[in-house]
């Protein structure tokens, strides 16, 4: 037999023989709950009873252990004589259990103990299916296996399917205190029994019957945990967890596999698709709790984890915009890549500066909020031009204003580029609105090597330097109001068609003489 074939007989195995044990389980599930209940509830004298129930239920659950694991006949008694012994010993504690159920539930109604008959209901009801069921349990006495005593549970469980998934070779790597918690599982008295004991430990339950039932569930709400079945007849848990792990919305959400399959590979192959962890039928309370406790916290963990990331993140990109609206952005990146000392020489680079004609005087007239207001606006609308014409701005010194192209990226067109923005700069101030104190400017602007690179580790600065900037700074000093004088060099550095008017040769001290030109 392949392993295939084999573990398909167990995975069906499994699940017949979790449907014949079910009830006995549930019995006494449902009889320590009671017992819980009745102590809290001061009610001693439904002890005796209960627990006469529980000797019953453990009696129960022996024989049907020992009936799924074939040691329950002596090969030396016939196999006629088993069987009917079989059935008398099955129906010897389930009479028990009836009978005790039956008067306690008589005393709950008369007393209006409420809170116990419901459960008292279920063991009665788990009791009448047992009893249904005692033929077809006293004949695995015979020696036939489980599967063929309920072929039909073939049709309802994709034993192949699971198998495929836990087989196959393509591995799919996925990678207060009550919580909200969803229960998949397609039993309904163990949704009953879990959903329970949930409660119980505090914990707020939903239920469902089906993987599909759960998805819609999923849809609708919002959950902590999911405790979900790997056998169920529409859709199998591996193939669930698959589906949740795939979807961004629920990827988070931690689940804990519960079955009554305790082969090793499906415990792999569910670790393996995401789950959190995996619990077999069935549960011990203790355990249950310590996992399912142990879960929670790390999602908790993970969602304060989650959120510290989401501000980190946060302002991570406010940082990054401020240092931005700072440095240019190749400057950034070099920063960002662990560079310390950033200075580079570049040999074709225009400087531009500009400053406002009488601003001592103007600055004494104007009341100091409306003198950084006009500042300031001045200044932006200069900011926005900069951006237009791919030119950096350098800094503002007092009224002036400071910018360069070539810088940190060589431009061919560096003069062109600083020309026309010069232009574009007085543009903006011409169309200001008229007023006493409207603004006026000089613009300067000269070309060659400079010196660029970053100082300061506080309030620190992309700068230049160089006898180019010094030039470029007496070209303004010396030119005209609502003008822009350029250089010599600057004029041999043009592309473009500029209309130029030589000015004046300007006998710069330490340097010599320069020609002038006036940008028309």
């Amino acid at each position: 037999m392949s392993i295939g074939n084999e573990f398909q007989r167990q995975a069906i195995a499994a699940h017949v023989a979790q449907k014949l044990a079910g009830p006995a389980r549930a019995i006494s599930g449902f009889q320590e709950l009671l017992i819980e209940q009745a102590r809290d509830l001061g009610l001693r004298h439904m002890q005796p009873d209960l627990e006469r129930i529980g000797t019953a239920a453990r009696q129960l659950n022996g024989l049907v252990d020992h009936l799924l694991d074939g040691t329950a006949c002596s090969a030396q008694i016939p196999e006629a004589e088993a069987e009917a012994r079989l059935r008398h010993d099955l129906r010897t504690p389930l009479n028990a259990i009836i009978g005790y159920s039956e008067m306690l539930l008589e005393d709950a109604r008369d007393s209006d103990e409420h809170p116990l008959k419901e459960d008292l209901g279920v063991i009665l009801a788990a009791a009448a299916e047992l009893l249904k069921q005692v033929d077809a349990i006293a004949g695995l006495s015979r020696g036939e296996s489980i599967e063929t005593l309920q072929s039909g549970e073939k049709a309802e469980i994709d034993a192949e399917g699971l198998e495929r998934l836990l087989f196959t070779t393509e591995h799919v790597a996925w990678p207060d205190q009550g919580g909200r918690i969803l229960v998949v599982d397609d039993v309904a008295s163990n949704r009953d029994l879990l959903s329970r004991r949930l409660r119980r430990e505090g914990h707020r339950v939903a239920t469902a019957e089906s993987g599909l039932s759960a998805l819609a569930r999923l849809a609708e709400d919002e959950f902590d945990l999911i405790l979900l079945d790997i056998l169920m007849p529409d859709m199998n848990g591996i193939e669930m967890l698959s589906r949740l792990k795939s979807e961004g919305r629920w990827r988070h959400v931690p689940v804990i596999m519960i079955s009554g399959l305790s082969e090793v590979a499906a415990v792999a192959r569910c670790i393996e698709a995401g789950a959190d962890d995996y619990l077999t039928k069935p549960f011990n309370p203790v355990l249950l709790r310590a996992r399912i406790n142990s879960t929670l916290e790390k999602k908790r963990w993970l969602d304060r984890e989650h959120r510290y990331l989401q501000q980190i993140e946060t302002e991570k990109r406010r940082a990054d915009t401020l240092i931005h609206a700072i440095l240019p952005d190749q400057i950034v990146t070099r920063l960002q890549e662990g560079e310390e000392i950033i200075a580079d020489r570049f040999e074709e680079v225009s400087i531009l500066f500009a400053d406002i004609v009488g601003f001592s005087a103007i600055a004494t007239r104007l009341p100091p909020s409306d003198l950084v207001s006009r500042l300031d606006g001045m200044f932006s609308r200069f900011d926005v031009l900069t951006e237009q014409h791919g030119v950096e701005k350098i800094k503002t010194i007092g009224d002036a204003y400071m910018a360069a192209c070539g810088i940190p990226e060589p431009a061919a067109d560096h003069a062109d580029r600083l020309v026309a923005l010069a232009k574009s700069m007085l543009e903006t101030l011409r169309d200001m609105a008229p007023e006493r104190d409207r603004f006026r400017v000089r613009i300067g602007i000269h070309s060659g090597p400079v010196v660029a690179g970053l100082i300061g580790r506080l309030r620190f600065v992309y700068d230049v330097w160089g006898e180019t900037v010094n030039i470029a700074s007496r070209l303004e000093s010396q030119g005209v109001a609502d003008g822009i004088q350029i250089s010599e060099a600057t004029r041999r550095s043009l592309h473009g068609q500029w209309t130029l008017e030589p000015r004046c040769a300007l006998d710069l001290r330490g340097i010599g003489t320069i020609e002038t030109y006036l940008v028309q």
